[in-house]
């Protein structure tokens, strides 16, 4: 009996050459914008301790209680799979002493797991650009955020295709007040909430206002509103920011039933939405946490940051953007006859010319063909890669120190000294730019 098949694991998906390229012109257009706004990489584990997770994110969210990846390592410690990014990196600030009394803007791109249900962009190893800026309290620190990922959008090609809902959830201890009255008034309509509703109405009530049933809209729409239940300090602040992204031209809509998913929020939280991508349309989440410092045990310390989902972001750019595709396109294809002349192979002549051609030019792409093929086959070869140049060494031209190149766009073809290959590819290369 034949041995199964050995596949991926169900949501765990593979980034394939045909996709790669797209994932790196989003990596490096996001690390451009996050650049010239000053801020620096940080790089955690994806493997955390597993209480980090629970007094970060909370118990009773869904994260923790049915999404983590947890296991016991050999020391029989609880470990896990990170859900998200943000505590790790507060957990990294607090180690090596980043936090306390200092400003720190810091940007992070890796893989997170959870287990749910996978679906199109959404999947249970996922990627996340998220931006974590500490030791700023002010409501112009929440503006820049915005106006970064809006900057982002138009370079991506896809900021028509987005939208701003903004809110604000208060301090701890408003929430907690609004919270008894929520539940006080789910409590009279518990008879036509679904078992979802049902199950979070006790335990994280300010997650049954993210309910998409069509059904409950209604009973939501006249639930008690939680901007009546703001504290001073915290309707200042949103009164704040708003007139800041009203001076800067940002367009927004408060949307009172944006809570965001995770329990270390304060103060301000923010969504980019799209309508370009179905059911699955928040781009990007974020806002503001200012106890989750002193919550994972450090000094109390202001934050805010957001996270954008890599694949849906990738996603909504394949589906509106048509202009930033995959480009894995070689721009010179070294061909050889792979003759021996003078004590020399053809094969490392084209070698050689192709090392120094990178010298030259180290942000294009050359490869040399290998294998005794003939000619008409080397250029179906580079015909199938897209080359823009060939540069063809023969037996004529090893005796004579000389190198064929051949415009593959428009045929053109001449001999060059091999010392002028280099040279000579640049400025076709240029030209046709």
């Amino acid at each position: 009996m034949a041995e199964k098949k050995i596949q991926s694991i169900r949501g765990m998906n593979d980034l394939l050459p045909t996709e790669s390229a797209l994932w790196q012109q989003v990596e490096k257009t996001v690390k451009t914008v996050l650049n010239s706004y000053g801020y620096n990489e940080i790089r955690t584990p994806i493997v955390e301790d597993t209480g980090l997770f629970k007094r970060a994110v909370g118990e009773v969210t869904d994260i923790v209680e049915k999404e983590m990846y947890t296991f016991n390592d050999r020391n029989d410690e609880s470990i896990t799979l990170r859900p998200e990014l943000t505590a790790g990196c507060v957990r990294a600030g607090i180690e090596h002493g980043l936090l306390y009394n200092q400003e720190q803007r810091l940007w992070y791109f890796g893989p997170a797991f959870r287990y749910e249900k996978p679906q199109k962009g959404r999947y249970r190893q996922f990627h996340q650009f998220g931006v974590e800026v500490f030791g700023l309290e002010g409501p112009d620190i929440d503006a820049e955020l915005i106006l970064l990922t809006a900057r982002l959008w138009k370079a991506l090609g896809i900021a028509e295709h987005t939208s701003l809902e903004l809110n604000s959830i208060g301090s701890l201890e408003a929430r907690a007040d609004y919270k008894q009255a929520l539940v006080a008034y789910l409590e009279l309509h518990k008879d036509a909430l679904d078992e979802d509703c049902k199950r979070r109405m006790y335990s994280n009530p300010l997650r049954v206002l993210d309910s998409k049933n069509p059904a409950l809209q209604t009973i939501l729409n006249h639930a008690p509103k939680l901007s009546d239940y703001l504290d001073a300090d915290s309707k200042a602040h949103f009164a704040g920011l708003c007139q800041l992204l009203d001076s800067a031209g940002i367009e927004y809509t408060i949307n009172q039933r944006l809570v965001r998913g995770l329990d270390y929020y304060n103060r301000t939280v923010f969504e980019w939405v799209t309508n370009s991508l179905g059911a699955q349309g928040t781009v990007c989440g974020g806002g503001r946490y200012d106890g989750l410092v002193s919550q994972l045990g450090g000094q109390s310390t202001p934050g805010v940051g957001f996270a954008i989902g890599a694949e849906r972001l990738v996603l909504l750019i394949q589906t509106v953007n048509t202009e930033l595709k995959s480009d894995n396109n070689i721009d010179i294809y070294m061909i050889s006859s792979g003759e021996l002349v003078n004590g020399q192979h053809t094969t490392a002549i084209a070698q050689r010319l192709a090392e120094q051609i990178r010298d030259a030019m180290p942000n294009r792409r050359i490869m040399t063909n290998y294998g005794n093929t003939n000619f008409k086959k080397q250029f179906s070869k580079a015909d199938k890669y897209g080359a823009k140049i060939a540069v063809i060494v023969g037996g004529n031209e090893a005796l004579e120190n000389k190198a064929m190149i051949k415009e593959l766009q428009t045929g053109n073809q001449y001999a060059v000294d091999q010392h002028h290959v280099a040279q000579q590819c640049l400025e076709i290369l240029e030209k046709g730019e």
